[in-house]
């Protein structure tokens, strides 16, 4: 029998984020979830915290280890979106208040201390929101790049382009310096971009398929995504939300129902109008080494039948 991936999940729940710890935590005998990082992203550090401690409980895991980690982008101002997920960022279920407690370690410190102290090439970082907390740990000891599994992280876009503003996904523009960091640090990386999230789309069959589960995991994440599903549904004409970060665990899991391209990806940080952006070269028209694999589309029916039997099972 092979061993369970050893990863950590550095995250910033909100919804979909929460789908996709709850399907890691569902897959022990694939994923061994060793600790999960937090950071500011779609709500404040306190928030995203608490999220974690939450579905960590839901899930029936409490034993998990979360760390708190950087409340704040290397450089710009945070920026937040309350107005996707909610002013707790989990908004749609009532799920009872947290009990586990959070380790007193930074979220960085653990970063660095698991990188150094696992064999190397033996942990993969899932980052599922703004790169804070990874660029942060790499700046603090640049040794731990080459000990890094891979780095399979939601965010950017190419053809898609961008959901915050017209040219950049939500998660490299809160911190695009964080990002610049980590695609430059020659670790590997899979990049699952808003191209392959925006055809994760819950249905209503397909969420009626999680709320027939009749378990508290299924009933919440139908009443998350029935929640979140309002603004996509107005801003793209969509017929319900991408489940843009457990794309980011199917990919772990299931790797053959992804596809995509190993190409040169920048970070755009300079310009005002494009700051955050993710510059792909799709079609290789630049000499740039590729430095990233690039997803652009996935089997939507597998994930799903795979994502709701996982979550059958907490």
């Amino acid at each position: 029998m092979t061993q369970p991936r050893k990863i950590i999940i550095d995250t910033d729940p909100g919804q979909d984020d929460a789908v996709a710890i709850l399907l890691a935590l569902a897959s022990p005998e694939d994923l061994d979830v060793i600790g999960i990082t937090t950071v500011a992203g779609n709500v404040p550090l306190d928030l995203t915290t608490r999220n974690a401690r939450i579905i960590c409980e839901l899930a029936g895991k409490p034993q998990t280890r979360i760390f708190a980690g950087c409340d704040r982008p290397l450089a710009n101002e945070l920026v937040t979106a309350e107005h996707v997920h909610g002013k707790t960022g989990l908004d749609g279920p009532v799920l009872p208040d947290p009990t586990m407690p959070v380790e007193d370690q930074h979220a960085v410190d653990f970063l660095i201390d698991t990188l150094r102290n696992e064999p190397e090439g033996s942990v993969t970082l899932c980052p599922l929101g703004p790169l804070t907390n990874i660029a942060t740990a790499l700046q603090k000891a640049p040794d731990i790049a080459p000990r890094i599994a891979e780095i399979v992280l939601m965010g950017g876009a190419y053809f898609e382009v961008g959901n915050i503003t017209p040219t950049a996904e939500f998660n490299i523009f809160v911190d695009p310096h964080a990002a610049e960091i980590v695609f430059k640090c020659g670790a590997p990386i899979t990049v699952l971009p808003l191209d392959v999230t925006h055809k994760a789309l819950v249905t209503k069959q397909r969420n009626d398929a999680f709320r027939a589960l009749n378990s508290p995991v299924g009933t919440a994440v139908a009443q998350m995504t029935d929640f979140f599903e309002r603004f996509d549904i107005a801003k793209y004409g969509s017929e319900g939300a991408p489940l843009h970060d457990p794309c980011v665990i199917g990919y772990l899991l299931a790797p053959h129902m992804f596809s995509g391209r190993h190409i040169n990806v920048e970070i755009e940080t300079q310009s005002p109008l494009t700051m955050g952006m993710t510059v792909a070269d799709w079609w290789g028209v630049t000499d740039r080494p590729p430095n990233a694999n690039f997803i652009g589309d996935l089997e939507a029916d597998q994930f799903f039948d795979l994502l709701t039997d996982r979550l059958g099972r907490l």
